[in-house]
């Protein structure tokens, strides 16, 4: 199936990209840079930005899903990053009426999923990353409110270890909720065979490895 990869430089991104291709999908990717992949027959780049519309509709064009994996590297400024893609991905979809899985990382800490964070991590993310998770909110509310087929997936401390397959999903939130790490690769796994059987639709994912 032909897959779109959105913020695919770097990190899940990039994982994903990896998995998809591993699994023989037609992978279309949209990234500010060339990402580091060799020549694939089933690849294809577009250079661009993700919150440009005409950059966005190319690389949705004939997806039959679409996975969001933006990022703003280690930056912990405020951004308008992911509210403003959140709004152009709306509109795109509501004027093309698009009917595919539209699969979106955030993290765990994104909208209510903060209240069950553990203490530490509530702490670093209201000294540290709380204009950037606001943001994502946002974006979450965007997606959420719109007529999309959309999952919300946040995973929680990201590793870079190799894939394992072996994580747990959880869509509903409740004390004592583990909020966990995981490799990048699982969660690159998880989104690809979410694009492929899109089980969790209209929910909000967290997933950690077991």
């Amino acid at each position: 199936m032909k897959i779109a990869v959105i913020g695919a430089s770097a990190g899940i991104g990039l994982e994903t990209v990896k998995r998809a291709l591993d699994r023989s999908h037609s992978v279309t990717t949209l990234s500010r840079s060339k990402i580091g992949i060799a020549d694939n027959e089933n690849l294809t780049q577009i250079n661009g930005s993700a919150t440009n519309k005409a950059d966005l509709q190319k690389a949705l064009e004939n997806a039959k899903a679409v996975l969001v994996t933006l990022g703003t590297g280690k930056s912990i400024k405020a951004t308008t990053l992911y509210s403003d893609f959140g709004k152009l991905l709306v509109e795109i979809q509501r004027e093309s009426k698009l009917d595919i899985p539209f699969i979106i990382v955030t993290g765990f800490g994104a909208g209510e999923s903060i209240k069950y964070a553990p203490f530490s991590a509530k702490l670093m993310m209201n000294l540290l990353l709380k204009a950037v998770y606001a943001d994502k909110t946002k974006m979450e509310e965007m997606i959420a409110g719109s007529d999309m087929n959309w999952t919300i997936v946040r995973p929680g401390f990201l590793k870079n270890g190799t894939l394992t397959e072996s994580y747990t999903v959880e869509n509903r939130l409740y004390k004592g909720i583990k909020m966990g790490k995981i490799n990048r690769a699982d969660v690159a796994d998880f989104l690809v065979k979410q694009a492929e059987q899109n089980t969790e639709a209209k929910k909000y994912v967290t997933i950690r490895a077991n």
